[in-house]
C-alpha cells in the first residue's frame, strides 16, 4: 500500500470519528461502512466507561474530537512532508527489480513488525504510536493496557474495512511478544527498567514517567487561568501532558487562580476523584503538611513533579533566569511547559491535551525512528 493510500485510510477514519463529539453524536450520510460501525462505536464507548471509571463519556469524546481534528488530509500531509525524501527513497527502493537491490537496500525497504506496548491512563493514549507505525508502512503488534482495551481494536477493524490491505498488518495480543523487529513501549519508571532489560537488544523507544508544569508570573489574565484549569483537570489529571505542578513568584497570591478554576467544581462529584481527594487530604492533615484547598483541589508546596490526583504541587522561584536553569536541569522529567511570554519553549494555556501530530512524546521523533527500520 502506497503512502497516499495509507493517508487516505486514516482520513476516512477521521471522517467516521467526526460523527462523535461532546456536543452531539450524529450519524452522517456518505460515511463508508457506517451501518456496520456507527452503533458499534457508541457501544464501545459505553463499555470503556464501564470497564474504567476514569473513562467518562465526555473524556472519551474529548479524545475522539482531538483525533478527528488530526486525521485530515491537510494535517497528515503537513505532518509527513518533512519526511518526504525518506518516504520517497523507501518507495524507490521497493520498486527496484530484485536483482538490482543490495541486501542493505532490501532490508531497509521491507516492512518490519513493530511491537507497541501502550499505557492506559487516558483514552486512546497509544493511538499516535499506532498511527505512526502504520503510516510508515510497517506491521504493528499492539499490547494494550487492561485499562484501555475497547476503543482501539474497534477503530483498527474500521481501518481494515476502508483499507483491506491493512488486514494481516494489525495484531492485538495479550500474550508474550514474539517475532518483532523493534519496540515502542510506554510505562512507569518501574516498568521502563523492565522494558530496558527485556527489549534492550532491539531498536526501541522506551518512555518513562513525565509530568507537565506551568509557569505563572502573576500577570496572567482570568481567561488564561481558566484555560490552565483545562490543562489541570482534563482526564482528571492522569495524563503526562496534564499540569501537575505550578512555578510561581515568591509573593504569588493564589486568589485569582482559585477564582478561575471554580468552573471545574463539579469534578468532586466523580466518586473516584472524590475518594482520592478525601484520602490525600487526610494524609496531608495527619502529616501536618501545610496546604491550600478549595473543596475540590489541594495545593501543596513540593519540589516533586508528579502530584497525586486532586492535588497540585507548587514551587516558588526567585527569578525567571534561575527557573529556566531549573527546568533545563529537570528536562527529562518534564513533558510540557505551559506559559506565555517566557524565553523558553512553552505551550499556550489550555492546549496541553491538544497535541499536534508533530508533538512527539518525550521529544523523540517516532516517524524518524520508524523510517530507519
Amino acid at each position: 500500500m502506497e503512502l497516499l493510500q495509507r493517508i487516505n485510510a486514516f482520513v476516512q477514519l477521521g471522517d467516521f470519528l467526526s460523527q462523535f463529539s461532546r456536543t452531539e453524536i450524529t450519524k452522517k450520510e456518505g460515511v463508508p461502512f457506517n451501518d456496520l460501525f456507527f452503533d458499534g462505536l457508541q457501544h464501545q464507548i459505553k463499555l470503556a466507561g464501564q470497564h474504567n471509571g476514569w473513562f467518562t463519556k465526555e473524556n472519551i469524546l474529548y479524545a475522539i474530537e482531538g483525533w478527528t481534528e488530526s486525521l485530515t488530509e491537510a494535517q497528515l500531509t503537513q505532518w509527513l512532508t518533512p519526511y518526504e525524501s525518506a518516504f520517497a527513497k523507501a518507495s524507490l527502493r521497493g520498486s527496484q527489480p530484485e536483482e538490482e537491490r543490495s541486501v542493505k537496500v532490501e532490508t531497509a525497504s521491507t516492512p518490519k513488525t513493530i511491537a507497541v506496548i501502550m499505557a492506559g491512563n487516558i483514552p486512546l493514549v497509544g493511538f499516535h504510536d499506532f498511527l505512526s507505525v502504520l503510516i510508515s508502512g510497517h506491521r504493528v503488534i499492539v499490547k494494550q493496557s487492561s485499562n484501555d482495551k475497547h476503543l482501539l481494536p474497534f477503530l483498527a477493524k474500521y481501518l481494515e474495512y476502508v483499507a483491506p490491505a491493512y488486514k494481516g498488518m494489525i495484531t492485538f495480543t495479550e500474550e508474550k511478544l514474539e517475532a518483532y523487529d523493534a519496540v515502542i513501549a510506554t510505562g512507569s519508571d518501574n516498568t521502563a527498567r523492565y522494558f530496558d532489560y527485556y527489549f534492550g537488544k532491539k531498536p526501541n523507544i522506551i518512555r518513562k514517567n513525565r509530568n507537565s508544569v506551568a509557569v505563572l508570573t502573576g500577570q496572567e489574565t482570568p481567561e488564561q487561568l481558566e484555560a490552565l484549569a483545562e490543562d489541570i483537570f482534563r482526564y482528571y489529571g492522569l495524563g503526562c501532558r496534564n499540569v501537575s505542578k505550578l512555578y510561581v513568584p515568591e509573593d504569588y497570591n493564589f486568589d485569582a487562580f482559585f477564582n478561575a478554576i471554580y468552573a471545574w467544581k463539579d469534578i468532586i462529584n466523580q466518586a473516584k476523584y472524590a475518594n482520592n481527594y478525601d484520602y490525600n487530604k487526610a494524609v496531608y492533615l495527619m502529616s501536618l503538611f501545610e496546604m491550600l484547598e478549595n473543596g475540590f483541589l489541594m495545593l501543596k508546596e513540593d519540589a516533586s513533579f508528579g502530584s497525586p490526583i486532586a492535588t497540585l504541587f507548587y514551587e516558588k522561584y526567585t527569578s525567571l533566569a534561575s527557573l529556566y536553569t531549573t527546568l533545563e536541569e529537570h528536562s527529562d522529567n518534564i513533558q510540557c511547559v505551559v506559559g506565555e511570554g517566557l524565553d523558553i519553549n512553552t505551550i499556550a494555556f489550555g492546549h496541553t491535551q491538544k497535541p499536534q501530530l508533530h508533538d512527539y512524546a518525550d521529544g523523540v521523533d517516532t516517524i524518524a525512528f520508524l523510517l530507519k527500520k
